[in-house]
């Protein structure tokens, strides 16, 4: 199983992933934990590109689009289909969905230019998706409360509510395979949350 966590900043996915990682472990699961953009050495370079706040030069949209896919075409190829090739459950702190939310909704990037991307380069999506969904003031509270912020932490609230609104899009047109977890909860309760979603696959 192929199971994603989406979300603004702050909002608990590495709590919820851990969670479900020890979870799946004690269960007797061969489970992998990993994340985008990232998750194999090349990518994770790829990551420390475009989360590095200050460059010499701006990075245009396109440009942080293509790297997320770059990264991505790694990761899926070295890790991701590999792993499910092995019959182990993959955990992976965001996937395609952040890049619609956050290079379309919130950049304004042309919605074709992911569905090109998506079509020749992801040969496999998601099961399930958590989309752990919290007001933008919370979510930025928290990730503040965490230290120095990254390139797109830094970005303006209504940024944020463009992405938050991008995501909300997305379960509305694939309620099957995007969940909403009310991540306003207890870490706990967003945890029984995700499991019964779980049961019910």
């Amino acid at each position: 199983m192929f199971i994603s966590f989406e979300g603004t900043e702050g909002v608990g996915k590495t709590t919820l992933i851990r969670k479900l990682h020890d979870h799946f472990q004690a269960l007797g699961k061969n489970v992998l934990l990993t994340r985008e953009p990232g998750g194999t050495p090349m990518a994770e370079q790829i990551r420390s590109l475009l989360l590095t706040v200050n460059h010499d030069e701006a990075m245009s949209h396109d440009t942080e689009l293509l790297l997320m896919y770059a990264a991505r075409a790694q990761h899926l190829e070295r890790v991701i289909l590999p792993a499910l090739a092995d019959t182990k459950i993959v955990l992976c702190d965001r996937f395609t969905d952040s890049s619609f939310a956050y290079q379309c909704a919130g950049r304004g990037l042309d919605r074709e230019k992911l569905t090109l991307l998506n079509d020749n380069f992801v040969a496999r999506m998601p099961d399930i998706t958590f989309w752990l969904d919290a007001p933008i003031e919370t979510g930025m509270l928290r990730a503040r409360e965490r230290g120095a912020l990254d390139r797109f932490e830094q970005e303006k609230v209504t940024f944020f509510e463009k992405v938050r609104a991008g995501f909300a899009e997305i379960h509305h047109n694939e309620p099957t395979r995007v969940k909403r977890l009310d991540a306003t909860q207890t870490p706990e309760q967003v945890f029984e949350q995700a499991l019964s979603y779980l049961q019910q696959v």
